[in-house]
């Protein structure tokens, strides 16, 4: 039982550095990869002129943000992570792209509140809506003025040719494009939206309806749940090794099914929050959660085999959803 405590505990705590990266690079190379190949013309251009990458290599920027450290004196510093650094390499190689990662993490560290050791633009990349709820709203536990949603309506704005509203610092529309190649891949993953709330014995709290939220009930998206030697939300994470990261033809038809979302652009990613909620329910069906004294969390299963052949059915659909709702949105945004 200590042995098993313990490996929680180390799960627990890696995953607490790992939060709110969605789908890894491959993921993200495919919606872009996706959204290259939806595209209209008048987009590509501006695409093309704006970012001088595609959306494909654009895509893994706001995770390459990751390799800049804050040091001692309070200054910024690229340094090279191998977890990231294949996809990263494009912005390496080019002239001034380290400057504006550093820069971009300098201008977004404590612009909002964030946990000791981590930047405001960490959280950019999630909201944490209880699973009790079938759509985003700004009043629910686990959303705010910094989350996913209101990340892709700041970078929709300077794309408009306005100001990024606070507390977002969001340079130029170069910076807006890295950030929505991104941040609309993360919004359709289910676990960067839709979360559970736990008590110490793994039973389902509902912060907005029973109370105020009490933070040793927080799961962090399935960050704070072991799956084996992994956490829940990491197992969201992957995705299926054949999809690959560049969009085959099945993928981009699949994306061209997708229905168009209705409304304006500045209305999209809560549209797309919703949908993400009601996705998170299957996500989180058929399994429980037992705790210990600690506070912690272990996912069981009931049909192991079968939440698999689901899970990896739902990750495929929210992929070609983000591909497409990506162009979607940049077609919009430049008919």
């Amino acid at each position: 039982m200590k042995f098993r405590i313990f490996l929680v505990c180390l799960i627990m705590l890696a995953a607490a550095f790992e939060r709110a990266i969605a789908w890894g690079a491959d993921g993200h190379q495919l919606v872009g990869s996706i959204a290259d190949k939806l595209l209209k013309p008048h987009a590509k251009k501006h695409v093309a002129q704006i970012l001088g990458f595609t959306l494909r290599v654009a895509a893994p920027w706001p995770d390459c943000v990751r390799s800049v450290k804050r040091k001692t004196d309070g200054s910024f510093k690229y340094v090279s992570d191998p977890r990231f650094n294949a996809p990263c390499k494009s912005f390496e190689k080019k002239r001034g792209e380290i400057k504006r990662m550093e820069n971009y993490v300098s201008r977004n560290w404590s612009n909002c509140p964030a946990k000791p050791g981590h930047g405001c633009h960490e959280s950019y990349h999630f909201a944490d809506v209880e699973i009790q709820q079938d759509t985003y709203d700004r009043h629910f536990t686990g959303t705010n003025e910094h989350d996913i949603v209101s990340a892709i309506d700041a970078a929709i704005l300077v794309l408009q040719g306005q100001p990024a509203p606070a507390p977002f610092s969001i340079r130029d529309k170069k910076e807006a494009l890295f950030l929505l190649a991104h941040f609309v891949g993360d919004i359709h993953q289910p676990l960067h939206v839709g979360s559970v709330y736990l008590d110490p014995d793994g039973k389902l709290v509902d912060p907005d309806n029973h109370g105020p939220l009490v933070e040793a009930t927080e799961t962090a998206g399935g960050n704070f749940i072991a799956v084996k030697s992994t956490n829940l939300h990491s197992e969201w994470d992957d995705i299926p090794d054949i999809l690959g990261n560049t969009a085959k033809k099945t993928m981009v038809t699949k994306a061209k099914a997708v229905p168009p979302t209705t409304g304006e652009a500045g209305s999209f990613a809560a549209t797309w929050a919703s949908d993400t909620i009601v996705q998170s329910h299957a996500a989180f069906s058929g399994v429980t959660f037992s705790g210990d004294a600690h506070g912690h969390w272990v996912a069981n299963f009931a049909v192991p085999r079968g939440y698999s052949t689901a899970m990896a059915r739902l990750k495929i659909g929210q992929l070609a959803k983000g591909g497409a709702r990506l162009a979607q949105l940049l077609n919009t945004i430049w008919p």
